[in-house]
């Protein structure tokens, strides 16, 4: 092939600058259409092995609330869409804790919930501590967590800073927040 036969062929290839952007993009777009999918799910951490198969995931979530924040169950009722227990992602072979995972019908449930749960020192389950958290795609946790030193920094430095949905850093500095993508 010429010169000129092969800067046509490459003049029809995108660079691969332009690949990775592109590659970029889509894998963005993925996360976030994982995370709207997710939007509406509350993760359970650290129920013990074997609760969920007695009582069923839907029955214990609602046991929960009830021993943990009463009054939300009697202000509000609290529907479960679904709820499922997600695979052990460690180690198969050892035992610990299942997460569940409970599908809300409504968002402003969810955010009810996990808002009583932040104002409260520790949730329990007869006696054993658990967490309960937003569940987000593995993408959207890791970028959650790469924020974690800039947001020690500016916790230090009392800017207020807040990590908003699903990834994004946002601070109050001389009185106008600073948002980062």
């Amino acid at each position: 092939m010429d010169q000129r036969a092969r800067r046509k062929i490459r003049g029809n290839h995108p660079s691969r600058t332009e690949t990775r952007k592109r590659i970029r993009q889509n894998e963005n777009s993925v996360r976030e259409l994982w995370d709207n999918i997710k939007h509406a799910n509350i993760r359970i951490i650290g129920v013990p092995e074997g609760e969920e198969r007695d009582k069923g995931a839907e029955n214990l979530f609602v046991k929960i609330i009830e021993e943990n924040f009463p009054h939300l169950r009697k202000e509000t009722d609290i529907q479960v869409q679904e709820a499922q227990t997600a695979p052990n992602k460690r180690s198969p072979k050892r035992p610990t804790p299942r997460h569940i995972i409970i599908k809300m019908s409504k968002i402003k449930d969810k955010e009810r919930i996990l808002k009583a749960a932040r104002e409260r020192p520790q949730v329990t389950y007869k006696g054993k501590p658990f967490r309960l958290s937003a569940d987000f795609s593995v993408e959207t946790l890791q970028a959650r967590r790469e924020w974690h030193n800039i947001f020690e920094v500016l916790k230090g430095k009392n800017l207020q800073p807040r990590i908003l949905y699903p990834s994004r850093l946002s601070f109050r500095m001389e009185g106008e927040i600073k948002s980062f993508p």
